[in-house]
């Protein structure tokens, strides 16, 4: 019995079984049914294929369908793996590369042969053809553990010098696996995978489009083809999918952006988003909103510089962290009247802030800070720059230059908990105000960070303090702690917000760091007149004014509530001889502080319907002659195909009624 393994299984019971079973062996002992539906194994906390035997003594934890994340993670990675097999059965000579999973489904980069151009979109059907003819012959996926040299070797005689590289490059002591697919096709790959290809469903996969990728990741190298699907359980979930990305398409913010003349970006600008005047309407009206929430929470707003000496960055750690996608400028001197400027031999360097918190340390370092003083919150419309890539740029939602609703808390040890419950409730009702559900998670200590492990280990439970506190650490708040997933100086609270179509954006934000507070030396004088560090709370609601507007362009898919609405009402004639009329009750709607245009052009009236349709305005005000003699309107509504006759007045009262913002409406 001694050559035997011990198997311990979540109920607490203990098999032993012989050198070379595997978790399907133990399946299939406890039963035929949990063998049919047994996909994986948990083994020691890691997941593992179900065909690979036991190293020794372990826990198990078989993992079925029922175990989506697992199950949809490794079902994603085999498409990968049948996406790249299906392209070199149709094309020989293409190179493979690597290709992960991702959220949604999974992606492979390619290396086309030399007598062929990169892949396009309408090379997908004929690939997807292959990979169900993949799929459906069911073949075997078999693990292996190579010597480096050999599989080097394979590699190269095969021309796969991509994959060559990658070999060659990883940890001298990491064991190179490969999985077979049947007999006549292998790549290297960690896993797991499923017992087959045809574990997967046919028709549960899509792919979805093309799209050029250097190889890992660096500009300076070969350019490839990546291969993007989306992959899934089952028709039913993909079809879901499908209809969730043909809904997402229509709600595309860039595209709504320019249908309603709100915003546009240019080359000239890469990153930076130039508003129009009916965009710039609702960013006003966001900042007015997030100003009278802040004030009523005891905020008080400042403004920092742009540029700041290098120096200042290095001392607070960000350039160390963060140098590559920061802006920095040397300072520069006149040489002589008249002439250009030129860099100063001694010169220093400014860099343009992606982040405001140091500004606001240098304003709370102004006077002696007392513990009667805290806690301080200081908020700023701050505008920052950060140097993303290119590629990485993605309409307002990803962006060079923006604007965050930032601030921070200045606090005593003993006022976190509290500052952040206060939080919690202003966020709670800031995002109910615009019809959002969210969830929250907690993103605790990174591997490389700053501060002692005492530290973290307060500021992580303060956090969880406040937040179960408030209510929110529970099933139905989504609530998660991801571990190593915190930056690099203080463990961080992240809301979540769900979209109307189900997808979800990290947006809110709050960090509790005492090493911002210790590297750039903010104090206060305590009550034993000792000097003290506070307590920095980092917090953001919106994140950024741009990806926040994005985020409500495709939440309302341009149909804003009335009172972001950029033109909130149209007041369109019948005939001309309603105009004058037409005039008076839009200058009664603007003396009402209501937007309103007027549309008096010689146009069938069925024809401005349609238009402002079109342009979303939430109001269309339809008036003749008739109207005109009674003192009365025509009431159509966005989204209704109903008029309502009524009163002028009777409009204004409800107009201005319906255009109220929510925190005014409350009060």
């Amino acid at each position: 019995m001694s050559d035997m393994f011990r198997i311990t299984l979540p109920d607490g019971s203990v098999r032993e079984v012989a050198p070379g079973t595997t978790p399907a062996d133990i399946a299939a002992a406890i039963g035929p049914g949990l063998a049919k539906v047994a996909i994986a194994a948990r083994v020691d906390g890691e997941l593992r294929d179900i065909g690979r035997a036991f190293d020794g003594d372990a826990t198990l934890a078989l993992v079925t369908t029922r175990d989506e994340a697992d199950a949809l993670e490794m079902a994603r990675h085999d498409y990968a793996h049948v996406l790249a097999e299906a392209v070199q059965r149709l094309y020989p000579g293409t190179q493979i590369t690597f290709g992960p999973s991702t959220d949604d489904g999974f992606y492979y980069d390619f290396a086309p042969a030399a007598d062929r151009g990169p892949f396009t979109d309408e090379d997908l059907p004929a690939i997807e053809e292959a990979m169900r003819d993949i799929i459906c012959a069911d073949k075997p996926l078999r693990r292996e553990v190579w010597d480096r040299a050999t599989l080097i070797s394979r590699w190269r005689q095969q021309g796969e010098t991509f994959k060559a590289e990658w070999a060659a490059d990883l940890p001298g002591d990491e064991p190179l696996t490969v999985y077979w697919s049947g007999d006549d096709w292998l790549d290297m790959c960690r896993g797991p995978h499923l017992a087959s290809t045809g574990k997967l469903a046919a028709d549960a996969f899509k792919l979805t489009r093309v799209s050029g990728a250097y190889w890992r990741g660096d500009q300076n190298n070969a350019m490839l083809s990546r291969i993007y699907g989306t992959g899934w359980l089952n028709k039913k979930q993909l079809d879901a999918h499908l209809t969730m990305l043909e809904e997402a398409a229509k709600r595309d913010h860039r595209r709504i952006g320019q249908e309603m003349d709100l915003f546009h970006l240019q080359s000239e600008a890469q990153g930076s988003v130039f508003w129009h005047p009916k965009g710039y309407v609702i960013y006003r009206a966001l900042e007015d909103y997030m100003r009278r929430a802040i004030k009523g929470a005891g905020y008080q707003e400042i403004k920092t510089p742009q540029l700041m000496d290098v120096r200042q960055w290095e001392q607070s750690g960000h350039w160390g962290k963060y140098a590559e996608n920061m802006f920095a400028v040397p300072d520069i001197v006149p040489d002589g009247e008249g002439a250009a400027p030129k860099v100063a031999a001694d010169a220093g360097w400014m860099a343009m802030k992606p982040m405001n918190c140091p500004a606001h340390i240098m304003v709370f370092r102004q006077g002696i800070k007392s513990y009667r003083d805290l806690p301080l919150r200081f908020y700023e419309n701050g505008c920052c720059h950060r140097n993303e890539a290119h590629g990485a740029l993605h309409g307002i939602m990803r962006v060079r230059q923006f604007t965050q609703d930032d601030a921070h808390i200045f606090c005593r040890d003993d006022q976190v908990v509290d500052e952040v419950r206060a939080f919690c409730a202003l966020i709670d009702r800031i995002y109910s105000d615009f019809g959002f559900k969210y969830s929250v998670k907690l993103a605790l200590r990174p591997e490389k960070r700053f501060g002692s492990d005492a530290d973290w280990d307060k500021a992580e439970g303060e956090l969880r303090d406040a937040v179960t506190a408030a209510g929110l650490a529970t099933e139905a708040y989504g609530w998660e702690e991801l571990p190593g997933e915190g930056a690099f100086y203080a463990p961080k609270l992240e809301w979540h917000l769900t979209d109307a179509i189900g997808r979800t954006w990290q947006v809110g934000t709050l960090q509790a760091d005492r090493v911002l507070p210790e590297r750039l030396d903010a104090s206060y004088v305590g009550e034993d007149g000792a000097r003290h560090r506070p307590v920095m709370l980092h917090r953001a609601i919106f994140g950024t004014y741009e990806r926040f507007m994005g985020i409500l362009i495709e939440e309302y898919a341009g149909r804003f509530p009335l009172w972001l609405a950029p033109v909130q009402a149209v007041v369109a004639t019948i005939v001309s001889d309603a105009d004058d009329y037409a005039n008076a009750v839009a200058a009664r709607l603007a003396a009402a502080g209501i937007r309103v245009e007027t549309d008096l052009r010689n146009e069938k009236i069925n024809y401005k319907v349609r238009e402002h349709s079109l342009a979303k305005v939430p109001n269309l005000i339809v008036v003749g002659k008739r109207e005109a003699e009674e003192g009365t309107v025509a009431l159509r509504q966005l989204g209704s195909d109903r008029q309502q006759m009524m009163p002028l007045d009777d409009l204004l009262a409800m107009v201005r009624r319906d255009a109220m913002p929510p925190d005014l409406a409350r009060a």
